[in-house]
């Protein structure tokens, strides 16, 4: 990985997590574990209403700290609204130190890199059961609260685990809005990070 994400990874891995925090995260570990134990594929699926911010987030995140611990898990994301990746979440991944190139321009297609040997990670705005996303055996990790409480049930997973994020939207076109994207990234890295630190841990 490049030194600039490199040292937002180290970031991450200082930073401290609340007890209320590593309970929610811990059921996500646990999620985890098993399918390892079981010799499972592990298939991740974040979910937001809108699959623009968070989800996008989470997704690229996760993947890249299961890349990092050399966890062979397979991380999705999807909404119930197809929109558009915001870009200014986009930004907010260029400046931590992804590469990223953008085909498309309604609802772009971004081709994200951790490292540039890596597999690209594709974000874009789709339903949750859109073709590229897993149809059964999968975790539904819900990242906000309105997806949470508005689909009930997500068809073919095995598992639904709460972990919800405060929305940066709501600082769009204000004076601390890069910052506020910034902070929820390194929030969510920060916590993917520890759940995949813990994983091979008894």
């Amino acid at each position: 990985m490049n030194e600039e994400l490199n040292l937002k990874i180290e970031a991450a891995l200082s930073l401290e997590i609340s007890a209320e925090r590593k309970e929610i995260l811990q059921v996500l570990i646990d999620y985890i574990k098993s399918k390892r134990k079981a010799e499972a594929p592990i298939r991740l699926h974040f979910i937001c209403t809108h699959n623009s911010r968070r989800s996008q987030f989470s997704q690229i995140w996760a993947q890249t700290a299961a890349d990092y611990f050399q966890i062979p898990a397979q991380c999705y994301s999807g909404g119930v609204e197809v929109t558009a990746c915001n870009e200014r979440a986009i930004a907010s991944l260029e400046r931590f130190g992804f590469l990223i190139s953008k085909r498309g321009h309604s609802n772009p297609i971004y081709i994200t890199y951790h490292t540039q040997d890596a597999n690209p990670i594709l974000i874009f705005s789709k339903l949750f059961n859109d073709p590229v996303n897993p149809h059964s055996s999968f975790a539904a990790v819900m990242t906000c609260d309105h997806a949470d409480e508005n689909c009930p049930f997500i068809p073919g997973a095995d598992a639904r685990i709460p972990v919800r994020y405060e929305d940066p939207k709501a600082f769009d076109d204000s004076l601390v809005e890069a910052e506020k994207y910034d902070e929820r990234s390194m929030q969510i890295a920060n916590e993917m990070f520890y759940v995949f630190s813990r994983v091979g841990i008894n």
